[in-house]
């Protein structure tokens, strides 16, 4: 994602996550399992998306809020772990390289993904934010990731094997599966900036990062069927073969394309009210949207 080496340092963040997974006390061949996966080319979006949010309130860019960048990363490569296990969407790609249980074998990636889980709250509690900020993170981690967040969302998608969802429910499906991880980026951006925003301002930031996680995975059906293994760096098609309900199977290519539209045009309108109500630069939170292109446009 280029758009992110306009928030911050790319480099800076995975030099920062490899020197702190280094230094912890981990066990040797968990580490190693862990850093395959963590360093495997991750897009970065959930960290760049809540220092953006930290910037945009005027907030302190410093080791603990880069400890926090680092455990939404974490959390979410825990997720893909388990989500490329044989039992759920049994996959042998991700970010181009071989999957976790392919690599290493199926319990070992499940240990893995339960190892990365539990350092999340592990690297929460290593921050030098105070008490009432630290339960706030613990708690916003654990619902979101949760059984009323994403793992809800992740249950909802195996039922749709099998059934037909409406649009609706298949919203609902991917504001849990996978925008509950990019709407926490934006609320644990708000917690650690300390700002005692309105909570009219607290709502629009949570319709944005409702809103872009939407787009995220809208666009992600997308690609699904309109790129290759290669350029997507997993399976393509992947979502066809398991008969998945998406926003292409039900509303057609053409049809997915103009929803992406026009939930990117809310994500502009949550950042319009934003910006009218803030003194600090939100131009870090529109380059988010110019990532989603089609053919080098976004629709």
């Amino acid at each position: 994602m280029n758009s992110k080496d306009k928030i911050f340092d790319l480099k800076m963040l995975n030099h920062f996550m490899d020197q702190k997974i280094e230094s912890d006390s981990l066990n040797n061949d968990l580490r190693t399992m862990m850093r395959y996966s963590l360093e495997a080319g991750g897009k970065r979006i959930r960290p760049a998306l809540f220092l953006a949010v930290v910037r945009s309130l005027g907030g302190t860019i410093n080791t603990s809020t880069y400890t926090t960048a680092m455990a939404l990363e974490v959390l979410h490569t825990y997720s893909l772990i388990h989500d490329d296990l044989p039992a759920m969407d049994n996959d042998d790609l991700r970010r181009g390289k071989l999957t976790s249980h392919k690599k290493f074998g199926e319990a070992q990636a499940i240990l893995t993904g339960d190892a990365l889980l539990t350092y999340t709250f592990q690297l929460l509690t290593d921050t030098d934010f105070d008490g009432k900020q630290i339960k706030e993170l613990v708690h916003l981690f654990a619902t979101a990731a949760g059984a009323d967040g994403m793992i809800a969302g992740q249950l909802e998608d195996i039922l749709g094997n099998n059934i037909q969802y409406s649009l609706s429910e298949l919203k609902q499906l991917h504001l849990n599966k996978t925008g509950r991880l990019i709407s926490l980026a934006v609320e644990t951006g708000i917690v650690v900036s300390n700002s005692n925003i309105s909570e009219e301002l607290r709502s629009w930031y949570k319709e944005f990062g409702r809103n872009f996680g939407l787009a995220f995975q809208i666009f992600d059906d997308i690609l699904d069927v309109t790129k290759t293994s290669k350029e997507l760096g997993k399976t393509a098609n992947k979502d066809v073969s398991l008969n998945k309900n998406t926003y292409v199977s039900i509303l057609g290519l053409d049809g997915a394309k103009k929803e992406l539209n026009r939930v990117i045009q809310q994500c502009q309108y949550a950042i319009t009210q934003i910006r009218e109500r803030i003194d600090f630069e939100t131009d870090s939170l529109e380059v988010f949207l110019s990532d989603f292109k089609i053919d080098g446009e976004i629709k």
